[in-house]
C-alpha cells in the first residue's frame, strides 16, 4: 500500500512539474494537480499510520502466542502473559531477555514515526500511539524527547473524552515515573503540568493518589526552584485539594505541607495556585463538617496555614485575595475553628470582607457565617463590632 501511494505521489509531482515548465494556460490544471497531490499525501499518511498500527498488533499477537507457548511448556496458566496495555509487565519481559512488542516496533519503525502518531487526526490512532509510547517510557528504550512528546500529547488531549483511555493506556504511570526518576527541572515542570491537567478529573485524582502521586508532587515541590515548576506543582495539588476523599492522604503524604512550603517563592502565579488549593481544601472540610463526616478543627490550622491565610486575606492580587476570602468563610463555618481564628486575627478579616469585598456573594457569605457562630457573635459583642 505504501509503495503504491508513493508511486502515485511521484507521478503527480512529475505531472505538476511538466505543467509548470510548459506554462501553457495551465493555472486551473496546476491547481487541480496540487489539490490531487495534497489528497494523495494525506492518504499516504493515513496508510502509513494504518501500517504501523497493524504491525504493532501483529507483533503483539506474535508475542502473546510465544508467551502462551512458554507458559504451556512450563505447565503454567494459559492466560499469564502481559498485554500492550501493561507497561510494567512489558518491562519484566524485557529484563528477562524477551523482545517485547514495543521494543520490536521501535526497532522496525523508528521512534519518530511512532511519535508522529500522537498528533494523528484519528483519535483511535492517537490512543494506540500513547499506549506504545507509554510502554517505551516504562522500558527505558527511548530518549528524553520521546517522553516529552508523551507529555505534550497528554496536555493536548486534556479536554477530550479520550483522556481516561490515555491514562488507562499508561500515560499517568509514565508521568509519575518522570517525577520519580528525573532531576531535570524542565522535565519535572512539563510532567507536573500534565499531571495538573489530569487532576481536573475526579477519577484521575484518585488514580494519582493510589499511584503515589501526592508524595511525588510533594517531593518535587521541595526540590524545585523555578517559579513555573512550582506553579505547575501547586496547580496539581490545588486540583487534588478539591476532592473530599483525598483530604487525609493529602495531609499524611505531605501535600498540604508542600503547598504551604511553596509560599517561599512569592511569585503571584504560584501564590494564586496555593490560595486556590487552600480554598478548595477548606470548602471540602466545611462540607464534611456540615454533613457530620468529620469533627475537630481544620487540618489547615493544624498544619499552620492560618497565619499565611490571614496575612494574604487582603492581598493586592485579586485572584489570591478572592481565594483566601472564600477560604476564611469556609473555615469560619465550623465552630471548632472559631477560637483559633479569633486568636489569629481572622475575625477582623472576616468583618472587613463583609464590608469591603468586591463580590456581593462573598460579603453575604461572610456575614451569614459570622452571625451563625456563637463564639464569633460573643467576640463581636465584646469588641462592639456591628455588621
Amino acid at each position: 500500500m505504501r509503495k503504491e501511494a508513493e508511486k502515485e505521489v511521484n507521478k503527480l509531482k512529475s505531472q505538476l512539474g511538466q505543467h509548470m515548465d510548459a506554462g501553457a494556460g495551465g493555472d486551473a490544471e496546476i491547481l487541480k494537480l496540487q489539490i490531487a497531490l495534497e489528497d494523495e499525501v494525506h492518504q499516504k499518511k493515513k496508510l502509513e499510520e494504518e501500517i504501523i498500527i497493524l504491525r504493532s498488533q501483529m507483533l503483539q499477537l506474535t508475542f502473546e502466542a510465544d508467551q502462551m507457548r512458554r507458559c504451556l511448556a512450563r505447565g503454567g496458566s494459559g492466560n499469564a502473559y502481559p498485554g500492550l496495555d501493561s507497561p510494567m509487565s512489558q518491562v519484566r519481559d524485557s529484563l528477562s531477555g524477551h523482545k517485547t512488542p514495543v521494543s520490536a516496533l521501535f526497532d522496525q519503525v523508528g521512534v519518530q514515526k511512532i511519535l508522529d502518531l500522537l498528533e494523528s487526526e484519528d483519535a483511535n490512532v492517537r490512543i494506540h500511539a500513547v499506549k506504545v509510547v507509554a510502554n517505551l517510557a516504562a522500558e527505558g528504550e527511548q530518549k528524553l524527547w520521546c517522553l516529552v512528546s508523551l507529555l505534550r500529547a497528554l496536555s493536548i488531549y486534556r479536554a477530550e473524552a479520550n483522556q481516561e483511555r490515555i491514562v488507562e493506556a499508561g500515560g499517568l504511570t509514565s508521568l509519575l515515573m518522570l517525577l520519580r526518576s528525573y532531576e531535570d527541572e524542565t522535565v519535572r515542570r512539563v510532567a507536573a503540568g500534565a499531571i495538573a491537567n489530569l487532576a481536573m478529573n475526579e477519577a484521575n485524582q484518585e488514580l494519582i493518589m493510589v499511584q503515589g502521586g501526592i508524595s511525588l508532587l510533594s517531593t518535587t515541590a521541595s526540590d524545585a526552584e523555578d517559579p513555573q515548576t512550582l506553579r505547575m506543582v501547586a496547580g496539581a495539588i490545588a486540583n487534588l485539594c478539591g476532592n473530599d476523599k483525598l483530604q487525609a492522604t493529602l495531609r499524611s503524604e505531605g501535600g498540604i505541607k508542600a503547598l504551604l512550603g511553596m509560599v517561599r517563592c512569592r511569585h503571584p502565579d504560584v501564590l494564586s495556585q496555593i490560595a486556590r488549593g487552600i480554598a478548595n481544601f477548606a470548602k471540602c472540610e466545611s462540607r464534611a463538617s456540615t454533613n457530620g463526616i468529620r469533627s475537630g478543627r481544620s487540618l489547615l490550622i493544624d498544619e499552620g496555614a492560618l497565619p499565611w491565610i490571614v496575612q494574604n486575606a487582603n492581598n493586592d492580587a485579586a485572584p489570591i485575595r478572592r481565594h483566601i476570602e472564600l477560604a476564611l468563610c469556609h473555615l469560619a463555618q465550623h465552630e471548632a475553628n472559631a477560637k483559633d481564628m479569633i486568636n489569629g486575627g481572622a475575625l477582623w478579616e472576616l468583618v472587613r470582607i463583609t464590608r469591603d469585598c468586591s463580590r456581593e456573594d462573598i460579603r453575604s457569605l461572610a456575614r451569614r457565617t459570622l452571625n451563625s457562630s456563637l463564639l464569633f457573635r460573643s467576640e463581636m459583642r465584646r469588641l462592639r463590632i456591628e455588621l
